[in-house]
């Protein structure tokens, strides 16, 4: 097959007037009489090919009416503007070739049971939910790495398999290593720690893994999460920092996934509306607004998932608490000068979800460091 006139559906827009192919899966056909229609998707979209009965070869016709849904095709023929076609633009058909036959394809455009879609999961990735999600998640991954590199930040590539342990214990997964032992990495922290004062601004991106006995949606045991790491950057240039790059990252997904998240549903109001800056409260007048709201907590007990999404709803953009007791979080985090009690860190809260970034500023005091691993019998 000629290579020379095929193009992407997505950018059919440029060749308005012109003959194409277009190379594809077929979602769906029907015919009246003498018009004929099929909805061709490439993965950078759908477009609607039209067909005369009278200006095709009868074996294209006649392959229109036996096409079953995912069989793969080639569609040739000229594009135009139409307003009510998928994307705007239809093909006026004039070849249409069989490339590859789906035949008896399981999942079908009715409903189905999540058993019966992860049992067909390698399938379920072309629907149109799937494919929406996979590409706002794209986008995200892509304009995260964009941010880091226009902010001159060395991306570390940190091991997956480790023989160190990086948070609790008791959410490793272990595997024999030639005889040792090793662990999925919970966590690159470490690594990029390391990195940091050859390159002042550092992150890693990657698989992280925890063992986790909880079966809610809030604890996975398999995720990706990003680990910035600053060097001379105090509490507040952490959160200006988380900040800027939620914010970067919102305007990049509604700028370009508008349609994936129209397929999705997604109420992007809030999104819309996203204010800077944002609030920011301490750990202390948190537990003190909780209390005032209704809450039993503690001063020195931590925010629970509870706690969490009663403070955020009471902002109308997200919430930095900040400096947390020492009590509850690791002993790396820099001890609060104001008050010893509680160390330099913050958790970013947003409405409806509860955390959505968790930092800190490390200690760089070595005596107190150590004053704090002989604490924790570390």
């Amino acid at each position: 097959m000629s290579q020379e006139n095929i193009r992407e559906v997505g950018y059919l827009g440029d060749h308005v007037g012109s003959s194409v192919t277009i190379l594809g899966w077929v979602e769906s056909t029907r015919s009246h009489g003498k018009v004929g229609f099929v909805v061709v998707r490439d993965g950078t979209g759908l477009v609607q090919g039209v067909l005369l009965k009278k200006e095709l070869p009868a074996d294209a016709w006649a392959l229109l009416e036996s096409l079953t849904y995912e069989s793969s095709v080639a569609l040739s023929g000229e594009v135009r503007e139409e307003p009510r076609a998928p994307g705007g633009y239809e093909v006026g058909v004039t070849g249409l070739e069989l490339l590859g036959a789906s035949e008896e394809y399981p999942i079908q455009p009715k409903e189905h049971g999540v058993e019966f879609l992860l049992d067909h999961r390698h399938l379920w990735l072309r629907s149109s939910l799937q494919r929406a999600g996979l590409r706002v998640r794209h986008e995200v991954e892509q304009a995260i790495h964009d941010y880091f590199y226009e902010r001159d930040f060395v991306r570390i590539d940190t091991p997956i398999l480790t023989g160190s342990i990086g948070e609790s214990a008791g959410t490793l997964f272990e595997t024999d290593y030639f005889g040792e032992t090793a662990f999925l990495a919970q966590t690159g922290q470490l690594y990029v720690e390391t990195a940091c004062p050859a390159f002042r601004k550092v992150y890693c991106f990657g698989p992280t893994f925890r063992a986790e006995k909880s079966k809610t949606r809030r604890h996975l045991t398999e995720f990706w999460m990003l680990e910035p790491e600053v060097a001379f950057a105090d509490s507040d240039d952490n959160m200006d920092l988380q900040e800027d790059l939620v914010c970067y990252l919102v305007e990049r997904v509604l700028e370009r996934c508008s349609r994936e998240l129209a397929v999705l549903e997604r109420d992007t109001s809030e999104l819309e509306t996203l204010a800077r800056p944002f609030e920011r409260i301490s750990y202390t007048s948190a537990v003190a607004l909780l209390q005032e709201k209704g809450s039993e907590i503690e001063w020195g007990r931590d925010l629970g998932a509870s706690e969490e999404m009663l403070l955020s709803e009471q902002f109308d953009r997200p919430v930095f608490v900040h400096d947390y007791p020492k009590a509850v979080k690791a002993f790396y985090m820099k001890e609060n000068p104001e008050d010893p009690r509680t160390v330099r860190c913050n958790d970013l809260l947003v409405r409806g979800y509860g955390e959505l970034v968790g930092g800190s500023q490390r200690e760089d005091d070595l005596d107190k460091l150590l004053a704090r691993i002989r604490e924790e019998k570390l």
